[in-house]
């Protein structure tokens, strides 16, 4: 009766479109007030103030900092001219920068959203000019935009980390290579349609080999940032939140270099670096507090044992996870989908023998398909905002279905051969 309660409750807070940090807090507190006398209330002061005393939380912000400082530096005009010189004689030209530059600047940021907004701000002026079919275009800025989360820095593997146990080093060795082969799913996904409908890519846009070398210089500054953060945690020299605090550093280096270092600059950044963490933060604390009454009434418990009579598979169970994200995929942004269901969840995968590293790359990648997936999808409507008012949003959301495709055939192949996601932490630490 409780965890059917506690279902239901959720699904009706969530339609009634309220905060989400609302939803889960008040929800808990609900829950104790009337089945346990409010009695657990008196230790949330004491949970989170130790809960929120996690070294590692500490690298949330500063990696939020760091994409900040990059989206408003000017790195990614730079970075978007440098790749569209070598990708965009290819059919669809410039939509394969988009992706391009989107896995670049997502190594550096750690958000879609980031991601999506300065990608697409960059791009959209070259769909007139070079005549592309505008849904399509605009489809693969927000497609490109959800590599943010997957390839490495990552927000989103930081907090399944956190609220998993799991590793947050060998998260982030796991999201590498799916990260890279997705981009290239992307790719593959616009030259198909290029191919099919010729008219659709727009025009060709070449350049000198020259050029082209010449060019490189510009993704020097985001490959500095790469190495700076990513190498120091494989090297052993610094923990994911000391490495946030150097990229942090090397940003604000390479702006100053590129005579984009101002005060206003960085007011801008921190004022969004505070809005953006703060409302992470809430999100994360209470759903802890709810974790907590869910765990004493039992709903873990009693989701476990309703799965063990189901006498599923493992891959029938993992299949109806992978629905299940798809469904409320379509209605939840991602970090509500992580904080209001992992809890739940991951016992349950766990439990069947899966490895956990594995399965926080597959709920991030489902977590990704959420953010082009209507009505909700937080990417869709980052690209929707850059354009001009009164542009149908349908268009977003038709351009973003190839992609989509693409996204469920990357989750079926990691389903299907597990190692794209855990054979580099295996190497690395020998698990």
């Amino acid at each position: 009766m409780k965890p059917t309660a506690f279902i239901l409750g959720l699904i009706v807070l969530i339609l009634l479109s309220l905060p989400v940090a609302a939803i889960l807090g008040n929800l808990a507190i609900v829950m104790d007030f009337f089945w346990n006398d409010g009695r657990l209330q008196r230790t949330f002061g004491g949970f989170l103030w130790e809960k929120s005393n996690q070294y590692l939380l500490l690298s949330i912000p500063l990696f939020i900092l760091l994409g900040e400082i990059n989206l408003r530096s000017g790195m990614a005009a730079k970075m978007y001219n440098a790749v569209a010189k070598w990708m965009s004689w290819l059919p669809g030209g410039l939509m394969h920068s988009n992706i391009g530059t989107s896995a670049v600047f997502a190594a550096t940021s750690g958000s879609s959203v980031a991601t999506a907004a300065t990608i697409g701000t960059v791009a959209h002026p070259e769909i007139k000019r070079h005549r592309y079919n505008e849904p399509l275009f605009l489809g693969s800025v927000a497609a490109g935009g959800t590599l943010g989360i997957l390839i490495p820095p990552s927000v989103l593997l930081i907090v399944y980390g956190v609220l998993t146990q799991t590793s947050v080093p060998e998260l982030y060795l796991a999201g590498v290579i799916p990260g890279v082969l997705l981009a290239g799913f992307f790719s593959l996904m616009i030259l198909l349609v290029c191919l099919i409908r010729p008219d659709m890519g727009g025009d060709r846009i070449s350049a000198s080999w020259g050029k082209r070398f010449r060019a490189l210089i510009d993704l020097i500054p985001p490959g500095v940032i790469f190495l700076g953060v990513i190498g120091t945690i494989y090297l052993g020299w610094a923990t994911p939140t000391e490495a946030a605090s150097i990229g942090v550093v090397l940003s604000l280096i390479l702006a100053a270099l590129n005579r984009s270092l101002s005060g206003a600059m960085l007011m801008a950044a921190f004022e969004g670096t505070v809005r953006t963490t703060s409302m992470i933060m809430l999100i994360i604390f209470a759903a802890m507090i709810l974790n907590i009454v869910v765990g004493f009434f039992g709903a873990i418990q009693a989701a476990s044992a309703f799965i063990g009579e189901l006498g599923l598979t493992p891959l029938q169970l993992i299949l109806i996870v992978v629905l299940f994200y798809l469904i409320i995929g379509m209605f939840m942004e991602t970090f509500s989908m992580m904080l209001t269901t992992i809890g739940v969840v991951f016992p349950l995968v766990t439990s069947m023998g899966f490895d956990p590293v594995w399965f926080g790359i597959l709920v991030v990648l489902l977590m990704e398909t959420a953010l082009i997936t209507p009505p909700i999808g937080v990417n869709l409507f980052v690209v929707q905002g850059i354009r001009d008012k009164g542009a149908p949003f349908r268009d977003v959301c038709v351009g973003a279905a190839p992609f989509v495709v693409a996204m469920l055939v990357m989750v079926g192949l990691l389903i299907w051969q597990p190692w794209i996601a855990t054979w580099l932490p295996e190497l690395v630490y020998g698990r």
